[in-house]
C-alpha cells in the first residue's frame, strides 16, 4: 500500500538533513495534489516511489518568468558583504529599462512587503536562502506602478551572527583616502528578526590642483593665484548611521509586525574658489560647510483578513540640513555679509495598505486580485539668507488602485494547448493637493508559450505631477560656476540660478512593452531576456538642458550675455518640453552553473541543493532507476548510507516510543527557537529542515495541528520498514501563506551546495532606437541620437554591463564591466561654434575575496573571516571629449570628467556565529 503522505523517511530527512533518496519511476499521470493534506491517499502503479516536494516558503508565484534566481551557492559567488552590496552588484538585472521611475526596485522579504529597504539592507548575505528578481509587471501585485522590478529575498528561518567590517580605500593616483567601519548583529528565528547596525564612513578632500586642472582665468584675482588649490573635486565628509530593526510574530497566528528606526548624521566641506586675497597675499577660500541629521521610522504589519493577505506599511522621515556658504568679496559693498546661511527641514510620511486575494477560481486557475490604498504627505521648509523670503512647501497625495490577473489557459489543464496564458489589468487614481486628480491604467498579457519560453506585452498610460521642489524650491544664485558655452567654444565663470518653476505642467505618459524570456533547451543554466520599449510623453518636466544654440533660442530669457557675446548668467530652473518620444531594445543574458567534481556524500555524487544526484545529474545511474539499487531494505527507506540508516532508526524509535508525541512537541519547540529544546535535539538537528516538514501540519494561524501529527505517527509506526515499498516525500521549505507554489519555477534553478565551484555571467545590453524631443509647439525638434543634445555628455546609442564571477573552496573572483558608446553633439557652423565628440568608454572592476575559514581553518579564529581586495577601473580609463579642432575644452578635462579613476581598497570582514 502506498500513501500520498510524507513517510518516516521524509521526517528523518527533514529533521536531520539526510539527503532525499526516493525517485519516481514512470508515473502514469502528473502529481497534482495539495501537499498540505497528509491524510490523502492516491493510487500508485506497481512498486514506484513517490517524491512529494513543495516550493520554498515565501517564494512568489507569478505567471511572469523571473529575470534571475540565486540560491545560497550563487549568492556566495558574489562575495558581497551585505544585502545592500549584493543589490548594487545586481543593479543591471534589477534596474528597469522602461525609462520611467529610476528609483529602487520593489523589495520583498519572504514574499511580503516591508516598509523600506532600511529594514534589512545591512543583513549579511549568508542569511539569505534564495533571491528572486522579477519583471515590472509583478510590482503591480504589491501596489506599485509597473516601472520598477521586484526583488524577493527569502531568508533562512534560523540564523544568528555578529559582524565587524573594516575597509580602507582610495585612488591609485592618491589625493584622498576613504574608510568604512561597520558593526552588525542579526538573529533570525522562524518569523522573528532582530538586527542592529552601526556604520561610520569618512573621506578626505581632493582639490583640482592635485589633478593638475587648468583653470578658467578670473580677472578679479591677482596674477599668480593658483585657484586649483581652492577648488575641490571631491569634498571631505564624515557620516554616522545607526539602525535598529525588529520583526516579530504576534500571538499564535501568522501576523507579523516589523519596525525600523534609523538615525543618520553627516558633515561635509567643499571648496568653490577664492573669496578674497589679502594685501599680504593670504588667500581666503570659498568654503561650503554642510551638516545634516535624518531620523527615519518605518513599520509593516502583514496579516490575514479572511482570505486576503493584508499588508499595512508606513514610513516617516525628518531631515534637517544647514549650510554655511562663503560669499565672494564685493569691493563695491565691503560691508556685505561674508557668509550665507541656508537651512532646510523636510518631513515625509508615506503609508499604504494592500489586500491580495483570490476571490474567484476559473478553469485555468485562481484570479489574483490586489487592492491598494495609500496616502503621502511631504513638507519642505527652507530659509536662505541670499533670498528675500523663506519657502514653505507641502503636498498631500491620496491614491488608490486595483490589479487583477486573470488566468486564461494553463498547460496540462484548461485550454492547455495554448500553454500558460494570463491577462493582467490595473487602474489607479491619485489626488495631488497642489495639482488635482491624475489617473493611470495598464493592460498586459503574459503567454508561457512553452515551458522554457514566456512572451509578454503591455500598455501603460499614466499622468505624473512635477516634483514638489521642482515647482516651488526657493530661487538661489550661485556665483563663479564654470559653464561650457557651446556657441563660442569657451568655458566661462557664470552666475547660475537654481530653484523651482511654478509654471510646470502635468506629464502624460503612454508606453508599450514587449518581452521574451527564454531558457534554451541546449543550455540548462542560461536565461535570455529581451525587451522592447516604446515611450511617448507630453509636457515633460526636465532639468534645464545643455546650453546648445537650439536650447538658447527656445529659452531666450534663461541666458544672459555681455556686450561681447560672452556668457555671464544662466537660469537653470526646470523646464517643460512639449513632447518626447523614445524607443529602445534591452537584452539580458544570465548564465550560472557549477564546475569541478562534487564532494561525495554517502557514496553518491551530489546534485542540486546538496541532495544525492537525481537521474542523469552527476551520476551514471540510468534515468528512472532507483537510488541505492532497489526498494527499501531493513532499516529505512532506499538509498541511505549505513550511517544514515542508523540515524534514521534512532529517530524512528523516538517517534514510535510511548512518549513519541512528547518528543515531537519538543521538536516543534526547537523549531520555534527554544534553546533548551534545540540543545536536546543534538548536533545533527537542523531547525530549518524541520520547519519545512512541520509546515505541512500548520494551521492558517501558524500553530501545529497535533491531531493530524498523531494520525500520521500512528500510520508510520504501524508500517514495516524492511523490504517493503516506501513512499518518500522530501519537502523543501515551509510553504506558509504569503509565499505560494512556483509551478515551473519551484526550487533553485541552478542548484548548489555540493562542494563544486560556482560561476555566473550576467550580461546586459541596451540599444537606443529613437530619442526625439520637441522643445515647444512650433519649435525645434531635437534628435538626440543624431547630434542634438539636452545634457553635457551626449547620447550614445549603445551601453552594456557585465558581471561575472567564480567561487570555490573559499576563494572567489568577480569581474564587473561597463561600456558606453561614442556620441557627437553638432555645432551650428557659425564662427566660434564647433562640434563636440564624446569617445566611447569601457571600465572594468575586479574583486578578489577569500573566506579564511575555508582556506586556513574553519574551527579557529578564522571561521567566518573574509578578506577582499578591490580594484575599480583597473585600466584608469576616462571618456575623452574633443572639439572640432581635436582639442579638449577646459570644461571637459579628463580629471574633471572623472577625478578618481583607478581605485583600490582592502576589506576585512569577520562573522561571529
Amino acid at each position: 500500500m502506498t500513501f500520498w503522505t510524507p513517510s518516516l523517511g521524509a521526517i528523518a530527512v527533514s529533521l536531520f538533513a539526510l539527503p532525499a533518496v526516493a525517485a519516481a519511476q514512470d508515473a502514469p499521470s502528473p502529481v497534482a495534489q495539495d501537499v498540505d493534506a497528509p491524510d490523502t491517499e492516491a493510487p500508485v502503479e506497481g512498486d514506484e516511489i513517490l517524491v512529494i516536494g513543495r516550493s520554498l516558503r515565501g517564494q512568489i508565484n507569478a505567471p511572469e518568468a523571473p529575470i534571475i534566481e540565486l540560491d545560497e551557492a550563487d549568492i556566495a559567488a558574489y562575495g558581497a558583504s551585505s544585502i545592500a552590496d549584493l543589490v548594487q552588484q545586481l543593479s543591471p538585472q534589477t534596474s528597469s529599462a522602461r525609462g520611467r521611475g529610476g528609483g529602487q526596485p520593489v523589495f520583498l522579504v519572504n514574499g511580503l512587503r516591508v516598509s523600506s529597504f532600511r529594514e534589512f539592507r545591512s543583513y549579511p548575505p549568508e542569511a539569505i536562502e534564495k533571491v528572486e528578481v522579477l519583471p515590472e509587471e509583478v510590482a503591480q501585485r504589491y501596489g506599485f506602478p509597473p516601472d520598477r522590478r521586484v526583488i524577493n529575498f527569502i531568508m533562512k528561518e534560523n540564523y544568528s551572527s555578529r559582524e565587524i567590517e573594516v575597509e580602507v580605500e582610495g585612488p591609485t593616483r592618491g589625493g584622498f583616502a576613504a574608510g568604512e567601519t561597520e558593526l552588525t548583529y542579526l538573529k533570525l528565528a522562524d518569523q522573528s528578526r532582530l538586527n542592529l547596525n552601526a556604520e561610520y564612513n569618512q573621506s578626505s578632500l581632493l582639490t583640482e590642483s592635485e589633478r593638475g586642472i587648468a583653470q578658467v582665468e578670473d580677472p578679479a584675482l591677482p596674477a599668480g593665484v593658483d585657484q586649483g588649490l581652492y577648488r575641490s573635486l571631491r569634498g571631505e565628509s564624515r557620516s554616522l548611521e545607526l539602525t535598529g530593526n525588529h520583526t516579530t510574530r504576534l500571538g499564535e497566528g501568522i501576523t507579523t509586525l516589523s519596525s525600523n528606526a534609523t538615525y543618520e548624521r553627516s558633515e561635509s566641506r567643499s571648496l568653490s574658489g577664492v573669496r578674497l586675497v589679502e594685501a599680504d597675499g593670504t588667500v581666503d577660500p570659498l568654503d561650503r560647510r554642510t551638516r545634516s541629521d535624518t531620523l527615519s521610522y518605518g513599520g509593516a504589519l502583514n496579516t490575514l483578513l479572511g482570505d486576503w493577505d493584508t499588508a499595512l506599511t508606513m514610513d516617516i522621515s525628518r531631515a534637517e540640513s544647514e549650510s554655511d556658504i562663503d560669499l565672494r568679496f564685493d569691493a563695491d559693498e565691503p560691508l556685505a555679509p561674508a557668509v550665507a546661511n541656508s537651512r532646510t527641514q523636510s518631513t515625509g510620511l508615506a503609508s499604504k495598505a494592500t489586500f491580495r486575494g483570490t476571490p474567484l477560481v476559473l478553469p485555468a486557475g485562481e484570479v489574483s486580485t490586489t487592492f491598494d490604498l495609500g496616502g503621502d504627505w511631504t513638507r519642505v521648509e527652507s530659509q536662505d539668507s541670499r533670498t528675500a523670503r523663506d519657502t514653505d512647501l507641502s503636498r498631500r497625495n491620496l491614491n488608490a488602485g486595483v490589479n487583477v490577473t486573470i488566468p486564461i489557459a494553463e498547460r496540462d489543464y484548461a485550454w492547455g494547448a495554448l500553454g500558460d496564458l494570463a491577462l493582467n489589468l490595473s487602474a489607479g487614481v491619485e489626488d495631488v493637493s497642489d495639482f488635482g486628480t491624475l489617473g493611470d491604467y495598464n493592460a498586459g498579457l503574459t503567454w508561457g508559450i512553452f515551458e522554457n519560453l514566456t512572451l509578454g506585452a503591455s500598455y501603460t498610460y499614466a499622468e505624473q505631477a512635477p516634483g514638489l521642489t521642482q515647482l516651488g524650491a526657493a530661487q538661489v544664485d550661485t556665483f563663479n560656476v564654470p559653464v561650457y558655452d557651446f556657441a563660442n567654444n569657451t568655458t566661462s565663470l557664470v552666475t547660475v540660478t537654481s530653484g523651482g518653476n511654478p509654471d510646470l505642467l502635468a506629464e502624460t505618459q503612454r508606453d508599450w512593452k514587449f518581452s521574451a524570456n527564454w531558457q534554451p533547451w541546449f543550455w540548462d543554466d542560461a536565461r535570455l531576456n529581451v525587451e522592447y520599449f516604446d515611450n511617448s510623453s507630453r509636457n515633460v518636466t526636465a532639468s534645464f538642458p545643455f546650453l546648445t544654440p537650439e536650447i538658447e533660442a527656445a529659452f531666450p530669457g534663461r541666458v544672459q550675455r555681455n556686450a561681447f557675446g560672452e556668457l555671464v548668467a544662466l537660469d537653470s530652473r526646470p523646464v517643460t518640453y512639449a513632447r518626447q518620444d523614445a524607443s529602445r531594445l534591452a537584452v539580458g543574458l544570465t548564465v550560472r552553473g557549477s564546475f569541478g567534481e562534487a564532494r561525495p556524500q554517502g557514496g553518491q555524487p551530489e546534485g542540486a541543493g546538496g541532495r544525492p544526484a537525481a537521474a542523469g545529474e552527476g551520476s551514471d545511474r540510468p534515468e528512472g532507476a532507483r537510488p541505492g539499487g532497489g526498494p527499501g531494505g531493513a532499516g529505512g527507506p532506499p538509498g541511505m548510507s549505513e550511517e544514515q540508516r542508523v540515524r534514521f532508526m534512532e529517530f524512528r524509535t523516538k517517534v514510535c516510543a510511548e512518549d513519541g508525541m512528547d518528543f515531537i512537541r519538543r521538536v516543534v519547540a526547537a523549531v520555534d527557537g527554544d534553546e533548551a529544546a534545540i540543545a536536546e535535539m543534538g548536533e545533527g538537528f537542523d531547525p530549518q529542515q524541520a520547519a519545512g516538514f512541520l509546515a505541512r501540519f500548520r494551521k492558517d494561524d501558524g500553530t501545529v495541528d497535533f491531531e493530524r501529527v498523531a494520525q500520521f505517527r500512528t500510520m508510520i509506526c504501524s508500517r514495516e520498514t524492511g523490504g517493503g515499498q516506501q513512499a518518500s516525500g522530501a519537502g523543501q521549505g515551509g510553504g506558509q501563506r504569503g509565499g505560494g507554489g512556483g509551478g515551473r519555477r519551484g526550487g533553485g534553478m541552478f542548484g548548489g551546495g555540493d562542494g563544486r565551484g560556482r560561476y555566473f555571467v550576467n550580461l546586459t545590453y541596451n540599444y537606443e532606437l529613437t530619442n526625439e524631443i520637441l522643445i515647444a509647439e512650433g519649435g525645434p525638434l531635437l534628435d538626440l541620437l543624431d547630434g542634438d543634445a539636452v545634457d553635457s555628455s551626449g547620447n550614445p546609442r549603445g551601453s552594456a554591463s557585465l558581471e561575472a564571477g567564480a567561487f570555490r573552496d573559499g576563494l572567489g573572483l568577480r569581474l564587473s564591466g561597463r561600456y558606453s558608446g561614442a556620441s557627437t553633439v553638432l555645432g551650428t557652423g557659425a564662427p566660434g561654434s564647433t562640434d563636440l565628440f564624446f569617445g566611447d568608454l569601457a571600465t572594468f572592476d575586479v574583486r578578489l575575496f577569500a573566506d579564511l575559514g575555508e582556506v586556513i581553518d574553519n574551527e579557529g579564529i578564522w571561521k567566518g573571516a573574509r578578506v577582499s581586495l578591490r580594484a575599480d577601473n583597473i585600466f584608469d580609463t576616462r571618456r575623452r571629449v574633443t572639439d572640432g579642432n581635436g582639442d579638449v575644452p577646459i570644461a571637459y578635462q579628463p580629471f574633471l570628467v572623472d577625478p578618481v579613476g583607478s581605485y583600490v581598497g582592502i576589506e576585512f570582514r569577520k562573522l561571529f556565529f
